[in-house]
C-alpha cells in the first residue's frame, strides 16, 4: 500500500540527520496521499540508520493504523489535526533542531529581517501560545496541533505562504505542498532562525525589514506572476 509515498517519507526522514535538523531519534516526517486521504508516517522511536520504506506507517484521518506493524510516532495526532484543519498541505515535518528550538524555548516568534527569509516565508515565523497545564495533562500532542492551528487562524496566516511554526518550549513544525517541500521549508527555518539570532547578537536594536522588501522577495518566487527561476522550476 502507498509504495512509492512510503519511499518518499522515508527519503523525507534520512534527509533531517543529513541537514543536522535531528538527533538520535528527535523528530518525525509525514505526507498525506491526495487520492486516498491516507497518511505516512515515521514509526516511533526507530533508528534512522536502520529505517526502511516498509517501516513506515499508514493511519487513516481519525488515526486508525491501517498498515504497518509499528507504532506511528507519538506525534501522529498532531500532524493528523494539520491535515485535517487544512488540505492543502501535503507534508509535515517535526524537529528539535537547534536555532529554531531555541526561539521557541525563548518563546519568541523568528522575526523577518532579510531577503533570505523573505525568500521563503511572508512574514515572521510564529511561536504559538503555551499549552495550559490541562492540555498538557490532557490529550497532550492533540492540543499541540489544537495550538498550533489556533495562532494560524487568530493571525490570519496562509499556511502555504508561512508554512513552519514553533512551539512554545517545544520545537518546530514545518509543513509543505509535499513532504520534499515541507522539509525544505525545515531547512529553511532553521538557518534563518540562525541569522536572526545573529542579526540580533550584532544589533539588538534592529527592526524587521521593510514591508515592501519584504513583498517583493516573496512575490518574486512564489506569487502568479513570479520571475525567480526557470518556468520549470520556480523554487531553484
Amino acid at each position: 500500500m502507498l509504495k512509492e509515498l512510503k519511499e518518499r517519507v522515508l527519503a523525507a526522514n534520512l534527509e533531517l540527520p543529513r541537514q543536522g535538523l535531528v538527533k538520535y531519534t528527535w523528530g518525525n516526517v509525514s505526507a498525506r496521499d491526495a487520492a486516498t486521504g491516507l497518511v505516512v508516517i515515521k514509526p516511533s522511536g526507530v533508528s534512522y540508520d536502520i529505517m526502511k520504506a516498509e517501516d513506515m506507517v499508514v493511519m487513516d484521518m481519525a488515526g486508525k493504523v491501517v498498515e504497518g506493524s509499528l507504532r506511528p510516532s507519538s506525534d501522529a495526532p498532531t500532524h493528523l489535526e494539520m491535515y485535517r484543519a487544512f488540505p492543502e498541505i501535503g507534508g509535515i515535518v517535526h524537529t528539535h533542531s537547534p536555532e529554531a528550538t531555541a526561539w521557541a524555548q525563548a518563546g519568541m516568534d523568528v522575526p523577518l529581517y532579510g531577503t533570505t527569509h523573505a525568500d521563503h516565508f511572508a512574514g515572521a515565523i510564529p511561536c504559538a501560545r503555551p499549552l495550559s497545564a490541562r492540555e498538557i495533562n490532557g490529550a497532550y500532542e492533540k492540543n499541540t496541533g489544537l495550538v498550533m492551528i489556533e495562532t494560524i487562524r487568530e493571525r490570519g496566516i496562509n499556511v502555504l505562504h508561512i508554512p513552519a511554526m514553533l512551539c512554545r518550549s517545544h520545537g518546530a513544525f514545518s509543513w509543505g505542498k509535499d513532504v520534499e517541500n515541507a522539509v525544505m521549508n525545515a531547512v529553511v527555518l532553521e538557518e534563518v532562525a540562525r541569522l536572526a539570532r545573529w542579526t540580533r547578537q550584532i544589533n539588538p536594536a534592529v527592526p524587521p525589514a521593510a514591508e515592501e522588501l519584504r513583498d517583493k522577495h516573496f512575490c518574486r518566487k512564489h506569487s502568479k506572476n513570479a520571475y525567480y527561476g526557470q518556468q520549470t522550476n520556480k523554487q531553484g
